[in-house]
Order: structure tokens, then sequence, then C-alpha cells
């Protein structure tokens, strides 16, 4: 059986809340993405603004949330003593 030393497992947790933090770049692009889209979708059919709105945020907040779990995950792996 292996022991690791504490130094090796806190940078372990480092590392890995750092990865959990890519996450964060995916959730921007697609964020970035869905906004550009609506605001094209809104353009182009101006009677249609708050169908599209309404549908636009709720993607976005859906979108959110991915960012927000990792931050999370980032959070616990930093702070969490184990």
């Amino acid at each position: 059986m292996v022991e690791f030393n504490e130094y090796f497992v806190h940078g372990m947790a480092l590392l890995g809340a750092g990865i959990a933090m890519i996450a964060g770049l995916g959730q921007g692009i697609g964020q970035g993405i869905a906004a550009g889209k609506g605001a094209e979708a809104i353009g182009r059919n101006p009677e249609a603004e708050g169908k599209i709105r309404s549908i636009m945020v709720l993607g976005i907040a859906l979108a959110e949330t991915t960012g927000i779990y990792s931050l999370i995950i980032a959070i616990l792996l930093i702070f969490m003593k184990g």
C-alpha cells in the first residue's frame, strides 16, 4: 500500500481545483454564443423578442450552473483537509 505525504495530497487537490475551473471556460464561451444568437434572432424577428429573451435567459442560467458547480468543487478541493 502506498502512503502519500500531506504535501503531495495538497498539491494534487490544487491541481484538481485548477482542472475543475477549466469548466468555466466552456461555460463562458457557451453564454457568449447564446447571447449572440439571441441578439441575432431578435434582430431578425423583433415581434418575438419576449419569447426569445426568456428562452435565452433560461439557457444562460443553465450554463451558469456549470460554472458555479466547478467553482464549488474547486473551493472544496482547496480548503478541505483530507
